[in-house]
C-alpha cells in the first residue's frame, strides 16, 4: 500500500466497522483505518470465512461475538488498528489478522481511560523503548506493513524526536494527530507541530485533525508538508467528505450506511451507536428519527425507519436462495425480522 496523496479514514471506536469503512470507500477515501481493536480480545479469536455474506471474520471463540469482519473488497486498503501494550501478545495478534489486511497500525494517540490504564494508546507515548520493541517485534515477523498513529507530546522538539525513533523501526508510515493528551476535541489542531514532524522524516506523514471539508485536505496538506491526510469526526458526520464531487445530502449518507449494515449485517448496536453520533451532529435525539433509532432492536426496524424494507428484504431473499437447506432455518429466522 502506498501512502502518498492519499485521503484517510481515520480509525474511530464502534463506528469503523466494515460498513462504515466501506461507505468511506466508495465516496473516496483510498485507506481506512478499523476501530481499535484490543489485542487481548484478538488473541481469542479465530478465523471463520462467512459464506452466507461473504465476509471473513475473526469471532471469540465459543461464542458468536465478531470482534473483527472485513472483505476481499476492502483487502488492499482496510488497515488494523490494535490496541497493545506488550510486543509478543501484538504479534500474536498480529499474525492472527495480518493476511487479511493491507496494513497493521499500533495505537498510540487514543488518550480515553480505557487505553491508558490498561497501558496501551496514549500511555506508550512515554515509553519509547517499549514502542520501539513493538514495533520492531511486528516489522521482523510478518510481512504486512506497519504504522502507528501517535498525539503530540508536551514540546514539539520531543513529538520529533519520538517520531524519528519511530522511524528508524522500519514503520511504512506514521500518523500524527495534531493534538496533545490533554487536548480536547474543541481545541484547534496544531498543523505546525504535524510539520515539524514532517520536515524531519522521511517515510510518509499522515496528518490529521481539524478536516471537516473537501478543502481542508489540501489546506491542512499544504500547510505540513504530509504527504497524506486523515479525517476523523468530518468522515463520521458526513462519509462523502472524500468526494471531491462535494458532500452528498446528509439524508443520502445515512440511508446508505444502513444499507451497507444491512448487507454485511453489522451488528444492531454497532450500527445504532454510529447512527446517533451522525444524528446528534447535525439535529437531536429527541425529534421523531432520534427517538426511532433508539427504539430499534434489530436492523429491521432500521431498514423502517430510512425507508430501505425492500432492499433489506431483497438481500435476505437472495441469502436465503443462495445458502442452501443447512443454513434454511437462519435464513426464514431473519426474513422473519423483516415482516412488517
Amino acid at each position: 500500500m502506498e501512502y502518498e496523496n492519499k485521503l484517510v479514514l481515520a480509525p474511530m471506536v464502534r463506528v469503523g466497522t466494515l460498513p462504515f469503512r466501506l461507505l468511506a470507500a466508495d465516496y473516496g477515501a483510498d485507506i481506512t483505518y478499523s476501530e481499535e481493536i484490543i489485542d487481548h480480545k484478538m488473541i481469542r479469536c479465530e478465523r471463520k470465512v462467512n459464506e452466507y455474506i461473504g465476509s471473513t471474520d475473526f469471532v471469540e471463540k465459543g461464542t458468536n461475538n465478531v470482534v473483527f469482519r472485513t472483505c476481499n473488497q476492502e483487502r488492499d486498503q482496510v488497515v488494523f488498528q490494535m490496541g497493545t501494550s506488550d510486543a509478543v501478545r501484538a504479534l500474536k495478534a498480529a499474525k492472527i489478522v495480518c493476511k487479511d489486511v493491507a496494513a497493521v497500525d499500533i495505537n498510540m494517540g487514543c488518550p480515553k481511560s480505557f487505553s491508558v490504564s490498561g497501558g496501551m494508546g496514549a500511555a506508550l507515548l512515554t515509553k519509547p523503548d517499549l514502542i520501539h520493541d513493538i514495533l520492531t517485534t511486528l516489522r521482523r515477523n510478518i510481512d504486512t506493513q506497519v504504522t502507528c498513529k501517535i498525539r503530540l507530546l508536551k514540546a514539539s522538539q520531543d513529538t520529533v524526536e519520538l517520531a524519528r525513533r519511530i522511524e528508524k523501526t522500519g514503520v511504512s508510515a506514521l500518523a500524527v494527530h495534531g493534538r496533545k493528551v490533554p487536548d480536547r476535541p474543541r481545541d484547534p489542531a496544531k498543523w505546525n507541530e504535524i510539520a515539524d514532524v514532517v520536515s524531519a522524516l522521511s517515510i510518509p506523514v499522515i496528518a490529521n485533525g481539524d478536516v471537516f471539508e473537501y478543502d481542508d485536505f489540501e489546506r491542512i496538506k499544504v500547510a505540513t508538508g504530509a504527504s497524506s491526510v486523515m479525517a476523523a469526526r468530518g468522515a463520521l458526520w458526513n462519509a462523502s467528505i472524500f468526494s471531491p464531487k462535494g458532500k452528498a445530502d446528509w439524508e443520502d449518507v445515512k440511508r446508505e450506511y444502513v444499507r451497507k449494515s444491512i448487507l454485511w449485517d453489522n451488528d444492531v448496536k454497532s450500527t445504532k451507536h454510529t447512527l446517533k453520533e451522525m444524528i446528534v451532529h447535525y439535529s437531536c435525539l429527541e425529534l421523531p428519527e432520534g427517538k426511532a433509532v433508539i427504539k430499534s432492536e434489530n436492523l429491521a426496524d432500521l431498514a423502517k425507519v430510512y425507508g430501505v424494507e425492500e432492499y433489506y428484504q431483497s438481500v435476505n431473499d437472495n441469502r436465503f436462495s443462495l445458502s442452501g437447506q443447512l443454513d434454511r432455518d437462519h435464513c426464514v429466522k431473519k426474513l422473519r425480522q423483516a415482516e412488517p
